[in-house]
């Protein structure tokens, strides 16, 4: 299945799982994050705390993802993934990107979802631009979608600004 954009509340999507742009400690936080703790309702907080830690206040580094159910959500999954905070685009931002996405893709496809949602990651307060997060989530989730077609992916936006970004690097001219 083709990639699509949407614009919609995240946490309004009866998908099999929608992607929490976390942060290391997977407790909650401020936009997407937040959002996602709140529709969730406490237990999200609960089974991410029972999530190991991988180093001290870290159960999710940068660039991997964990799966914990979606509780009050009308998503069945939650998948947490800590994207890389924009320190310029010289610092290993791009792959660590594309890495957080190709992570919540192996963790779908190993969980045999079929249906996935993901925000923009990085492109809140880790202050990722835009144009350049979108160029690198969609290389990242084609070169996954060529061997699993099944896959129903979402690029979940916000707003029509966002949109506009993410179908443009979906559909360059």
């Amino acid at each position: 299945m083709p990639m699509t954009v949407v614009t919609s509340d995240l946490t309004r999507l009866a998908l099999d799982a929608i992607v929490n742009a976390a942060n290391p400690g997977l407790l909650g936080g401020g936009g997407v994050d937040g959002a996602i703790h709140r529709a969730a309702g406490p237990e999200l907080l609960a089974a991410c705390r029972s999530l190991p830690e991988v180093a001290p206040g870290v159960r999710c580094p940068t660039g991997e993802a964990r799966l914990t159910p979606g509780f009050a959500l009308p998503a069945r999954y939650v998948i947490h993934t800590v994207g890389p905070v924009w320190r310029g685009g010289d610092d290993g931002e791009a792959e660590l990107l594309g890495r957080s996405y190709r992570a919540c893709m192996a963790l779908a496809i190993d969980h045999e979802l079929h249906s996935i949602a993901f925000p923009a990651i990085s492109c809140g307060v880790y202050g990722y631009p835009p144009d350049q997060a979108a160029n690198v989530a969609v290389a990242a989730l084609r070169g996954i979608l060529d061997t699993h077609t099944e896959l129903d992916v979402q690029l979940c936006c916000f707003d029509d600004r966002m949109a506009a970004i993410w179908r443009r690097a979906l559909n360059p001219v």
